[in-house]
């Protein structure tokens, strides 16, 4: 089981590297069975769909950013905190968001993946809501704070900063500056 799970696991990084390397236009199989170290025709005992393949390959990029959420924080460093953490790996490693930008575009196309999307990104919400959330109960935020809006212009920096990562830092630190309690509290 270990091998398999071994071969599945080289599969996904080879699918991950060539999809940073050539995007979507490159992304071929065959190449990466050989690069996975398996022979085409066996691949597909590991993943039956290529579909499945570009799903791994998501949940294995998603899951980079899972420990980015710090709860021992106050509601607005811990926005700072997992904003600063996108935003240094976003500079550190551009491949994770070059991936992520071929599979936002590929998503446009395709349904499935869309979906793949969607639920992925629905526990980002989630927790960004619950930060939202928090603060207003803790009132480090005005009761008029849209939260809904507050977590789309999150994920909308985040996947613009993508595009330009030389302006990350100061993008983030800008946006976490616009949610600041100062900035967003009634008197």
């Amino acid at each position: 089981m270990t091998e398999q799970l071994d071969r599945r696991q080289a599969l996904v990084h080879a699918a991950f590297s060539a999809i940073a390397e050539r995007g979507f236009e490159g992304f071929r199989l065959r190449p990466i069975a050989v690069a996975a170290g398996i022979d085409h025709s066996t691949l597909h005992h590991y993943f039956r769909t290529k579909a499945d393949l570009i799903a791994a390959v998501l949940e294995h990029v998603t899951s980079q950013f899972e420990g980015t959420m710090q709860n021992d924080l106050e509601p607005a460093a811990r926005l700072r905190a997992h904003l600063g953490e996108i935003a240094m790996a976003v500079a550190e490693r551009p491949e994770l968001f070059i991936v992520l930008d071929e599979l936002d575009l590929h998503a446009r196309r395709d349904e499935s993946m869309a979906a793949d999307i969607r639920h992925d990104e629905q526990g980002w919400r989630d927790a960004l809501a619950t930060i939202f959330n928090e603060g207003i109960k803790q009132r480090i935020w005005s009761v008029d704070l849209d939260v809904d809006a507050s977590v789309e212009l999150v994920i909308a920096t985040v996947k613009g900063i993508r595009l330009r990562p030389d302006t990350a830092e100061s993008v983030v630190n800008q946006l976490c500056d616009l949610f600041s309690p100062r900035s967003l509290t009634h008197d």
